[in-house]
């Protein structure tokens, strides 16, 4: 039988824009987990619910753009060093010295940011998909589109928001819901967010990554375009203390995640026995 946790919904600002987190758990042994680009956060709380059964204070946010989050409509609020911001900011409002980040995707990438910014603050690195070099062509052409129907046809993007909005999310699985939930989007909102992301650096350069010192696992999947394997793969390599893991398929994790939850359970443990002593170099 699954251990229950407490939840709690929280928020903050950060200047003008209000976001929204989860909370699972309690204790200061933090894990900080991200959604992928334009997902809600609600995309990790079967992962968070497993890390906090095992006595880790989970929290999942939704960054700026994204779930229940401000949604600005200006490019120039968005872009991953942003988010890595809004993530340090979080940690300042929750008094949380350190986390173990982590995410999928997008969040992913943004992790990144904040280990390269601010090292101090990372315990170690939870990776799913990263996305690098090998995934610029086939995000551009899975994301372009998407961009171009939110600025210049944002009726298309409205109709689909107003059509899965009127589907109750009690009477869908879980991961339909999520899906549901991606598809709640303002056409500005969603255009700004993806042209400040297309147009900003996807993640810290190779040079950086390499100086990223925090312990990482990095979770790669086969026979995903959007983010291939040897992307993390990759990353893995690159990155002084890092361990990757193959899934084996694009949706072992959501479908049968109890090999993956074990492995990111044990990460954290992991990451949260290891002397306070680490960080990365500046």
């Amino acid at each position: 039988m699954a251990t229950l946790v407490s939840e709690r919904v929280g928020q903050f600002f950060l200047g003008h824009d209000r976001l929204e987190y989860t909370e699972y758990g309690s204790g200061d042994r933090w894990v900080v987990l991200l959604h992928g680009q334009l997902m809600p956060r609600r995309m990790h709380q079967p992962l968070a619910r497993a890390i906090a059964a095992e006595g880790f204070h989970v929290v999942t946010l939704d960054l700026l753009g994204h779930g229940r989050s401000d949604r600005p409509e200006d490019p120039r609020e968005y872009s991953m060093t942003a988010f890595g911001t809004q993530v340090v900011a979080l940690l300042d409002h929750l008094g949380a010295d350190e986390a173990v980040i982590g995410g999928t995707s997008l969040g992913a990438n943004v992790s990144l940011e904040v280990a390269d910014a601010a090292p101090e603050r990372v315990r170690g690195l939870l990776l799913e998909m990263p996305v690098l070099d090998n995934a610029l062509e086939a995000g551009l052409i899975a994301f372009g589109p998407l961009m171009f129907l939110a600025r210049f046809v944002p009726v298309s993007v409205s109709a689909v928001r107003a059509l899965s909005g009127a589907v109750p999310r009690g009477l869908v699985p879980f991961w339909a819901g999520i899906v549901l939930d991606t598809l709640n989007q303002q056409p500005a909102a969603m255009a700004a967010t993806m042209h400040g992301l297309f147009f900003g650096r996807i993640a810290p350069p190779a040079s950086r990554r390499r100086r990223i010192t925090a312990p990482a696992l990095v979770v790669g999947h086969r026979r995903d375009p959007i983010h291939p394997a040897a992307d993390a793969s990759m990353l893995a390599e690159e990155l002084p203390d890092a361990r990757f893991v193959a899934a084996r398929g694009l949706l072992e994790w959501r479908a049968r995640p109890e090999r993956l939850d074990r492995e990111a359970v044990d990460f954290v443990a992991e990451c949260w026995e290891q002397s306070r002593g680490r960080r990365a170099s500046g």
